[in-house]
């Protein structure tokens, strides 16, 4: 008995010896690999030390041991802002199944031969890094691998087959990678899978692999916006555990296959922006356990199954399809039901009466569907809806009172119906940001109470029979924006209290009954662009402060009673539309409107005069003693113009008159013509030569200088050369924006045509940053004139993205595309390639028409463009990427010192992903900044000299550069949230 016990003693003392000496070798191993392999910055780490006290490992940060025998079993180092290369050592801690290293900023590739040391383990989970190369290949020792996470990687190439061998794998995550090939069939091998993420990828256009029906464990499958094409394969109906599936946002076509209707286990299903048609399969009906169904945006069409009407879905969208038919009464029913969006399609009948009654409607969307009869009563029952969008239907009878007790409504939108009777007082002063009525039969007046809706920044009621003055205590409403009252029978005056509404942007008051004066008092609301009050009956004079608007574009006065002269301080506006006709206006009309081009705004004043403005009348004036003489000047001067001009006709080309036959058009306010221009476009004034034509230096006698684009050959000689002018006339002829270059006439004859524009004294931004010139009028840009450059081009492309009706994309952004003024102030140039969106559907996806080629300038070109021939705003916004890495870096971009084969863009990611520590010099620089800065100190042109505030500037600017030239155009932001990004005082996050 004596004996076994110390034989069980002396082997307890074994085992920890060896469990005492394995523990000692794995902090070893851990120590030493973070002191060789990763860096830690933020300190997260410092455990990590073997001391007298600290030799155990299962006490350090991010370890997990097995309870039973204290060995290390798992390293999770999760967002702890580590970097370095993959830790291979960690391989070697032989008890290691599970490394998780995401969320960090580790880097470099992978390589098969090192990480054969961790074919033990049973989880690695590596996303959110900046690991590149091709994807890891497993050997056959990888028999135990169960998870594979590597989402959000710079990962390229096809998945290595050897993927195809993992049969233990469970789940397999490649998201948001620039993989290549298609959909590899042999991932159908791994029958033990039950989540599969392709999504993001990108991969060659090919279909779903029919062998993905083997994996009847699958319970999760995303393959969203991934380049899928074909149909949906029957097979799908195999994967019975399916809980969640997202095919979104690809080119999925053809008919969605009745065997759907076998996954009995779906929760999600997901097929939204793809081409399906075809009509809804009967057998989706069966799919009880359905919460969240999304068909949006293909090809469907038919009438809604009654039975997949019933299902009791929380999530409910058919939008942008071809669907026809009533809806089931049932579908009401579904005490779920809490987002319906069924928007853009061709829906008939009535409304459901119960919608509403027995579920929580969040949002209810039916929009653009030839609806009839009355307003579901019932719709915020359950007080939460939120948002209620029923335009362009043919709805009627009265707005429900109860819809004024919906406290949770901040959006609504109900115009093009034919709603009738007056609004619900409460109404009115819901908490509401946008108030759509328009195109209605409404009727009665705007209640005082409406200063309780504090957040309203679009009211639009037009056309409808509103009538009773506009209340002053509109005024109240700070955050107003956008008013349109128009085709009302609105009376009264305009309240003068308008000038507290700082936000406004557009007024339409137009076709009312209003009466009394303009008040002077809007001159105040400094970001109007638009303001239309004709068809009124305004009385008095045009207030000449409205000449104060900084950014008026739009002024119509017309059809109403106003007296007095025209303001000279109108001149001050940049108006593209401006009409005072039909009025009591008399006087001279301002010399600066005197042209053809304002004509017909001031017509059916009979008051007005102007000389050479026929049919207005000429101004009379009392005949002087010198008018004999001045005749006989006139007289000797035709004369002498009569024998020169057959001399002036041999001259070349770029020195005669244009015909009488030109066609000139004038977009801005200027005091030249055709004549004054055309005789100085010689060779001598040439400043530069491009595809489309010369551009000159032309200084009139005025001393004003411009620059004309004089375009190869005449209309019709060269098309491309014909669609430059086109472009530039349609688009810079109508946009009105600070940062964007002004066209100020165009000139189109049989043999010649030309543009005028603003000189820009600096020239491009290419020129200032690239040019080998000292001469240069700032040699080198510091900090503050970049970072300002960047900003207002930015400004210029989100009103060409955001605010232009339609919107443009502008297809060549690059540096010799933005000019600078005598204050280097940016404005966008060169429309030629420009062209409006259309807001055509392909995969559901808002872009322009197909282009017949490529577009833009090499190295500014977004990656997608090489395989597709679509392009959207996010194609600018990857171009105006490359322009902010121009700034910081001073390089062009392709330029040689980047290497073989790589771009600024290449060279500026590989820059991100192998940045050192911050040096001490680079600490105290930003020492006021949070966090760890990058080592810019390769990229940054070092002629700049930053102090520590600017350092942090560009880090944050180089950060944005990197967002905007990703190589998905989803991940890139909007040109509204660079610019949002841009003035953001605190670093980027």
């Amino acid at each position: 008995m004596t004996t076994t016990i110390t034989t069980s003693l002396f082997l307890l003392l074994v085992l920890s010896c060896v469990l005492q000496a394995s523990s000692n070798g794995d902090a070893e191993i851990l120590s030493r690999v973070k002191t060789s392999r990763l860096s830690d910055p933020e300190g997260k780490l410092n455990d990590w030390v073997i001391t007298g006290d600290n030799r155990n490992p299962c006490n350090w940060t991010g370890i997990t041991c097995d309870s039973k025998n204290g060995a290390v079993t798992a390293i999770d180092l999760s967002d702890y802002g580590i970097s370095g290369g993959f830790p291979y050592g960690f391989c070697r801690i032989r008890t290691l199944i599970n490394i998780t290293l995401s969320k960090n900023n580790l880097n470099g590739t992978i390589d098969s031969s090192p990480l054969s040391l961790c074919s033990r383990i049973h989880v690695l989970i590596l996303t959110e890094n900046s690991f590149s190369g091709n994807l890891p290949e497993f050997s056959p020792e990888f028999r135990n691998l169960r998870v594979l996470e590597l989402e959000s990687n710079f990962f390229s190439g096809e998945i290595p087959e050897s993927y195809g061998k993992l049969t233990s794998l469970q789940a397999l995550n490649l998201n948001g990678n620039s993989l290549g090939g298609i959909v590899p069939a042999f991932l159908g091998n791994l029958t033990e899978l039950t989540r599969l993420e392709l999504a993001y990828v990108q991969f060659e256009p090919g279909p779903i692999p029919s062998t993905f029906g083997n994996l009847t464990k699958m319970t999760y499958l995303r393959l969203t916006n991934s380049n899928i094409v074909g149909e949906i394969p029957d097979s799908i109906g195999n994967l019975v555990s399916l809980v969640n599936l997202d095919l979104a946002q690809n080119g999925l076509s053809g008919e969605i296959p009745e065997s759907i209707g076998k996954l009995k286990s779906i929760y999600q299903m997901v097929l939204y922006i793809n081409q399906l048609s075809g009509k809804l399969p009967e057998s989706i009906g069966n799919l009880t356990a359905m919460r969240n169904f999304d068909v949006s945006q293909n090809n469907l069409s038919g009438e809604l199954p009654e039975t997949i009407a019933a299902l009791q879905v929380v999530s409910f969208h058919l939008n942008d399809n071809l669907f026809t038919g009533e809806l089931p009464r049932g579908i009401a029913l579904n005490p779920n039901l809490v987002d319906f969006k069924i928007f853009n399609n061709s829906f008939t009948g009535s409304l459901p009466t119960s919608f509403g009654k027995f579920s929580g409607l969040t949002e209810f969307d039916v929009s653009t569907n030839r609806f009839s009869g009355e307003l579901p009563p019932y719709l915020c029952y359950g007080k939460k809806l939120e948002k209620l969008i029923i335009f362009s239907n043919q709805l009627s009878g009265e707005i429900p009172e109860t819809y004024g007790e919906c406290d949770t409504l901040n959006y609504i939108r109900m115009a093009d119906n034919k709603l009738s009777g007056e609004v619900p007082v409460r109404f009115w002063e819901l908490p509401l940001t946008r108030l759509e009525l328009s195109n209605n039969r409404l009727e009665g007046s705007i209640p005082l109470s409406i200063s309780k809706a504090r957040r309203l920044s679009q009211l639009e009621i037009s056309g409808n029979n509103f009538s009773g003055a506009i209340p002053a205590r509109i005024c109240d409403l700070g955050g107003l924006r956008d008013v349109d009252l128009s085709r009302n029978r609105f009376s009264g005056s305009i309240p003068s209290c308008i000038n507290r509404l700082k936000n406004l942007e557009r007024v339409e008051m137009q076709e009312n009954m209003l009466d009394g004066e303009i008040p002077s008092s809007v001159s105040s609301c400094a970001k109007l662009t638009e303001l239309n009050l004709s068809d009124n009956r305004l009385r008095g004079e045009i207030p000449p402060e409205l000449g104060e608007l900084p950014v008026l574009n739009y002024l119509d006065l017309s059809n109403n009673q106003l007296s007095g002269e025209i303001p000279a301080e109108l001149l001050k506006l940049k108006l593209n539309l401006f009409n005072v006709s039909d009025n009591k206006l008399s006087g001279k009309i301002p010399s600066g409107f005197q042209q053809d081009v304002f004509l017909p705004s001031f017509l059916g004043n009979p008051g007005l005069c102007a000389p050479d403005m026929d049919p207005i009348r000429p101004c009379r004036s009392k005949p002087e003693p010198r008018f004999i003489l001045v005749i006989s000047v006139v007289c000797i001067v035709a004369l002498i113009g009569a024998l020169v001009w057959l001399f002036i006709k041999t001259k070349p080309l770029f020195q005669r008159k244009p015909n009488r036959t030109d066609k000139v058009t004038i977009f801005q306010r200027i005091g030249f013509t055709e004549e004054d221009i055309y005789p100085q476009l010689t060779e001598d004034n040439i400043i530069g030569s491009g595809g489309s034509g010369l551009v000159y230096r032309v200084t009139l006698k005025s001393g004003q200088t411009l620059a004309v684009k004089k375009l190869w050959g005449g209309p019709g000689q060269k098309p491309e050369s014909e669609s430059v002018f086109r472009s530039e006339v349609e688009i810079l002829g109508r946009v009105r924006h600070g940062n964007i270059v002004k066209l100020l006439m165009c000139c189109s004859g049989e043999e010649f045509r030309f543009l005028v524009y603003e000189y820009m004294e600096n020239g491009s931004l290419g020129d200032v940053l690239h040019s080998e010139k000292e001469h240069r009028a700032v040699s080198p840009l510091d900090w503050t004139t970049r970072f300002s450059i960047a900003l207002g081009a930015a400004q210029g492309l989100a009103y060409l993205h955001h605010d232009s009706v339609p919107a443009i994309v502008h297809r060549d952004v690059k540096s010799n595309n933005i000019l600078l003024d005598h204050e280097m102030k940016p404005r966008v140039a060169d429309f030629g390639l420009a062209k409006p969106l259309r807001r055509e559907v392909n995969n559901g996806v808002s872009d322009v028409s197909p282009m017949s080629c490529v577009a833009g300038s090499y190295g500014y070109i977004a990656p997608e463009y090489g395989y597709t021939s679509r392009v959207n705003e996010k194609s600018d916004v990857y171009s105006f990427g490359v322009v902010l890495l121009e700034l910081i870096t001073s390089k062009r971009p392709n330029d040689s010192s980047f290497g073989e084969n790589k771009d600024i863009v290449k060279f500026a990611m590989e820059s991100a992903l192998s940045y050192s520590s911050p040096s001490p010099e680079d600490k105290a620089m930003n020492q006021d900044s949070p966090g760890n800065c990058r080592d810019l100190s390769k990229l940054v042109d070092p002629k700049m000299e930053l102090s520590r505030g600017e350092y942090g500037e560009v880090e944050k600017v180089f950060e944005i550069a990197l967002l905007c030239t990703s190589s998905f155009p989803i991940s890139r932001p909007t040109m509204r949230k660079v610019v949002e990004l841009l003035k953001e005082k605190k670093p980027l996050e």
